[in-house]
Formats: C-alpha cells, sequence, structure tokens
C-alpha cells in the first residue's frame, strides 16, 4: 500500500493543529488559573531570541496553509498576524484547519513533481513536492508546534507527550 501525498498532509496538518489547539486551551486554563494576562503568555518565549508562543502557531498555521495550496498548485491564502486574544489564536488555527480541509485528494495527490520555488530572507529554495513536504513543510509544523508546546511546558502547564501528539 502506498502512501499519497495528500494522505501525507492535510490529515498530518490538521491533527498537528488540532493538538496545538488542545494544548493551548490547557495552557491558557493554567494562565487563568494563576492569574496571568493572555499577553503575557502569548508574549513568551523560550529564550530571548526565540519567537514568541504567538508567532510560533501563526507559523505553524501558515506553514500548514502554504504547504496545502503550494502542493495543490494555487496561490497560498494570506492571514494576518494580529491575534492578541487566546480567543483570537484559537479562530487562526480554526481557520487555517478549514482552510486546509478545503483541499481535495484530487488536488494534492500527484503533486510528488511539481516544482515549488520559494523566496526566503535567506535566498531562493528549490523543491519537488515531495521533497518540499518531506523536508520543509512537516519539520516547520512541527518544529513551531513543539516550539509552542516547550512555550507553555516551560510556563507549567501540565501537558505531556499524550497532549502533544493526540489520543485519536
Amino acid at each position: 500500500m502506498t502512501l499519497s501525498m495528500y494522505q501525507a498532509s492535510v490529515p498530518v496538518f490538521v491533527r498537528a493543529l488540532d493538538n496545538l489547539t488542545a494544548v493551548l486551551k490547557k495552557g491558557h486554563a493554567h494562565a487563568q488559573a494563576k492569574g496571568v494576562d493572555d499577553a503575557v503568555l502569548l508574549q513568551t518565549r523560550l529564550i530571548p531570541d526565540m519567537l514568541p508562543l504567538v508567532k510560533q502557531v501563526q507559523i505553524a498555521c501558515d506553514m500548514a496553509c502554504r504547504g496545502a495550496a503550494r502542493l495543490a498548485g494555487v496561490e497560498p491564502a494570506s492571514f494576518e498576524d494580529n491575534e492578541t486574544t487566546f480567543e483570537q489564536v484559537y479562530d487562526r488555527i480554526a481557520r487555517a484547519v478549514a482552510y486546509v480541509k478545503g483541499f481535495g485528494a484530487e488536488q494534492i495527490d500527484g503533486s510528488e513533481t511539481r516544482a515549488i520555488h520559494l523566496k526566503m530572507r535567506s535566498g531562493e529554495l528549490h523543491y519537488d513536492g515531495q521533497a518540499y513536504l518531506l523536508e520543509f513543510v512537516l519539520p516547520n509544523v512541527f518544529f513551531h508546534c513543539t516550539t509552542a508546546y516547550n512555550i507553555l511546558r516551560e510556563a507549567g502547564t501540565e501537558i505531556g507527550k499524550q497532549d502533544f501528539i493526540g489520543r485519536h
């Protein structure tokens, strides 16, 4: 049995973002119980030169959305980075999940050899669809979800591995 590009992308993105929502809700509840303002936790960083929690969430969402769109051969939607509350962060994730779910297998399957070109601050990157998914998008989605998890864990939220990987 082979694994399709769709199966390796959309359901994986959705699960990662759903699990991110679950750990964020636990972190939010913990912060509220301790009297910590949303803005404080959303701006928390692991170390000074890393991006804050809210940016980790935004990037995880963007990577999933842009990844699905580029694999489908369409211009990715753009989301404004303006979240300042947990309710806005949950909405951002829900919109990202809905966007990603909007792509069907017929749009993404067969994208293994699709040429994908990215303009980054560090220069241009060129991938075929399979390498883009496996070497760029998935590692980035999980890096930013993991970093968000670690920020919440460092802030004292009682979460563990099962929260990160989900109980599906």
